[in-house]
């Protein structure tokens, strides 16, 4: 642990990457105390104003403050993020560990299954499932967390596959150990460091098909103050106030690069040739 600790120290990037995704956690956990003002109040008599010394970020086209709307946005997106990454650890991690590990018919319509959802484009297969499903916030979460599913079934089975014939899974068979017990003791725990990688990616992209989805009027609904919502809004007016979109854009922008930073460096710092490139046991 400390070793991948130094070595995610020592990658700048993606350490600047971490600062930034840790910031925009405490924003979301301590919003109700960060925020300046009410981001669901309005003042018709100071709509679309630039930002100034009472509201930093300006105010949007109801006169709401729009660093409070940005911040109390963190909230939720924190919370799309990790329910979608939820839904995809869920279902796709138990499909792909019995998938690989059990093989035979159960594994040919696991991957036929796998294979018709990574057969729709990820943000088509979103759009879709939010259609049938409805308009609204929870329902972007969950469909995006289906997204996810066939990325983690397709990256654990093969972890799994290349797993299971090794010395120490025979060996545990050979002691008389039940399946269940192999898959959770001994191929599981082995399979971790990857999972936690895609899971930090998977945020990202979560958080960027979120914002998408909200943009076309599918996501989030008014006056919940979401970014992707916000920046279509604020679309209407990029000609008079030009900050309701620049300020919700960047935070999308400074966020997901901060999360696929933080993703690359923790992949590097989990690989076990860059233990052996440091001569390392």
């Amino acid at each position: 642990m400390l070793e991948v600790l130094g070595r995610l120290a020592r990658h700048r990037s993606g350490l600047a990457g971490g600062v930034l995704v840790l910031v925009f956690v405490l924003v979301g956990l301590l919003a109700p105390w960060l925020a300046p003002h009410d981001p669901l109040r309005g003042d018709l008599a100071r709509t679309r104003e630039d930002p100034s010394q009472e509201h930093w970020l300006g105010t949007d086209e109801l006169g709401r403050d729009v660093l409070s709307r940005i911040i109390w946005g963190a909230r939720l997106t924190l919370r799309v993020g990790l329910i979608a990454v939820a839904i995809g650890l869920l279902v796709g991690v138990p499909l792909g560990l019995v998938s690989g590990y059990v093989g035979g018919t159960f594994d040919l319509l696991a991957q036929r299954l796998v294979d018709v959802l990574l057969a729709f484009p990820g943000v088509l297969l979103a759009i879709m499932i939010v259609a049938i499903m409805g308009t609204g916030l929870e329902n972007v979460m969950i469909a995006v967390g289906v997204v996810s599913i066939p990325t983690y079934a397709r990256l654990v089975r093969g972890q799994v596959l290349a797993l299971r014939s090794l010395p120490f899974v025979e060996a545990a068979r050979a002691l008389g150990q039940s399946q269940l017990l192999i898959l959770l003791l001994h191929v599981l725990p082995n399979t971790l460091s990857p999972i936690i990688v895609q899971s930090t990616l998977q945020f990202a992209t979560s958080i960027l098909w979120a914002a998408g989805l909200s943009f076309l009027g599918l996501g989030a609904q008014a006056p919940a103050p979401e970014w992707g919502a916000m920046v279509a809004t604020g679309k209407t007016y990029l000609r008079s106030a030009p900050h309701l979109v620049i300020f919700p854009g960047i935070v999308i922008s400074v966020t997901v690069m901060a999360l696929s930073l933080f993703g690359d460096a923790l992949r590097d710092a989990l690989d076990p040739r860059e233990r052996l490139s440091e001569g390392g046991p």
